[in-house]
């Protein structure tokens, strides 16, 4: 998977991880949520992402 990403992909990656760090050195449950909420934006895109590949024949 890491591979796909590039580069750009991995960095942006560890800067999401160590903003969320650092809302979680403040707190817990504020990092917590905001981790779901990415997690659950991922998921959409991906979704949707797949439906159109899907929709052009692609996958």
């Amino acid at each position: 998977m890491l591979r796909h990403l590039g580069p750009l992909g991995i960095a942006g990656i560890a800067l999401l991880l160590v903003g969320i760090a650092v809302i979680a050195y403040e707190s817990l449950l504020v990092a917590a949520g905001l981790a779901f909420v990415l997690l659950g934006l991922g998921l959409v895109v991906k979704a949707l992402v797949s439906s159109v590949f899907r929709q052009f024949g692609m996958m």
